[in-house]
């Protein structure tokens, strides 16, 4: 037997980005709990459209934890408080009947607000073009095992390439730091061979840029692996900085 709850919503709304925003409270009754957190806001907007209200703007694309897009902070937590999910994996079976959940965009010099609660993060995208990339002509697409790679750096070149970019590690920072995404998109390729061709200028180069776009120091408390929806670990940090010290040493 499906069962359903009452919520009450604090959104944050904000029409742009030089708008004031503000939060507003709304109220839902019958919310199933097997529908999605996402689907629970497409019931609010459905409603909100009746009225001839502004529906709420929120990023959303794949539903399928795999985008990254859903970028939601839920009641203190990005991406709300269950583990190691996306915020269109959040069902609303996490929630209690009558309890109060306050939705947010994320917070960070980095990400500014566009409307409601979505966020420019484009940030992300200059990181990248900075230096995440393979340039060089490393071949064509050679058989599995034509270069020897371990097994131990494979594996965790590939858990360093789930990061999906969502932003959740910012927005779980004091600082607002990207430090947990920046060395990700670097463990993945300092980790295999194509990759140590460029490693010392991708290094610099894309913590210049994450200083440059305004994203704060790490100072390691631990907060953006624990809100990591791909559990991203802090040794990627770690790598990082052995990266960027060897790319400041050769200079």
């Amino acid at each position: 037997m499906e069962n359903s709850i009452n919520i009450k919503l604090k959104v944050w709304r904000q029409a742009g980005p030089k708008a004031k925003g503000r939060f507003e409270t709304y109220e839902l009754s019958n919310i199933s709990t097997d529908s999605s957190f996402l689907e629970m806001l497409d019931i609010l907007n459905e409603q909100l459209i009746n009225k001839g209200e502004e529906p709420v703007a929120f990023d959303h694309d794949c539903r399928e934890g795999i985008c990254g897009m859903c970028s939601l902070y839920i009641n203190g937590r990005p991406h709300g408080p269950d583990d190691d999910v996306t915020t269109c994996q959040l069902h609303m079976r996490k929630f209690k009947d009558g309890q109060t959940i306050t939705i947010e965009p994320w917070r960070s010099a980095g990400f500014p607000v566009i409307k409601d609660l979505i966020v420019d993060r484009t940030a992300f995208d200059q990181i990248i073009a900075a230096g995440g990339y393979v340039s060089v002509n490393t071949g064509g697409i050679p058989d599995a095992n034509a270069i020897p790679i371990p097994k131990p750096e494979a594996d965790e070149a590939m858990d360093a390439a789930s990061c999906i970019g969502c932003g959740a590690c910012v927005a779980a920072c004091k600082n607002g730091s990207a430090m947990l995404f920046v060395s990700a998109k670097v463990s993945q390729m300092a980790l295999l061979p194509q990759g140590r061709v460029e490693a010392t200028r991708r290094a610099k180069n894309m913590v210049a840029k994450m200083d440059e776009l305004g994203f704060g120091n790490c100072t390691n408390t631990g907060a953006c692996e624990v809100e990591c929806p791909k559990g991203i670990s802090l040794a990627n940090i770690a790598r990082l900085n052995r990266e960027f010290l060897k790319a400041k040493l050769q200079d």
